[in-house]
């Protein structure tokens, strides 16, 4: 068995679950008196245990690892990108880019 890692979750409701099951059982050797709002508490908390059990039984649950098909081993072409730029255009925006935008500005703007 694979050592993992302990799920927090799932150990508190199962303590609390545990608790409730001693509960009954030392309720069931002597009389306890619980008045009808801690039944509906123990019913919730048992509903809560429930559900983090079942959500600790799901996570287990890995697929299995799907075989891979092998394949012939083809050159690697890099293909067309739409959109590849020219490295003379590339450069060309990266210099706008770089350009102080007021300089561009009196160029295209001279105050008259």
């Amino acid at each position: 068995m694979k050592p993992h890692r302990t799920d927090g979750v799932s150990l508190s409701f199962g303590l609390i679950f545990l608790l409730i099951a001693l509960w009954w059982a030392l309720s069931r050797m002597m009389t306890i008196h619980l008045p009808a709002v801690g039944w509906l508490v123990a019913g919730g908390l048992i509903a809560f245990g429930v559900i983090g059990l079942l959500g600790a039984i799901r996570s287990g649950r890995t697929p299995a690892p799907v075989p891979v098909a092998a394949t012939v081993a083809q050159p690697a072409v890099q293909p067309e990108v739409p959109g590849d730029l020219p490295p003379e255009l590339h450069a060309k925006i990266v210099q706008e880019l770089l350009d102080d935008p007021a300089d561009r500005f009196r160029k295209e703007h001279p105050e008259t």
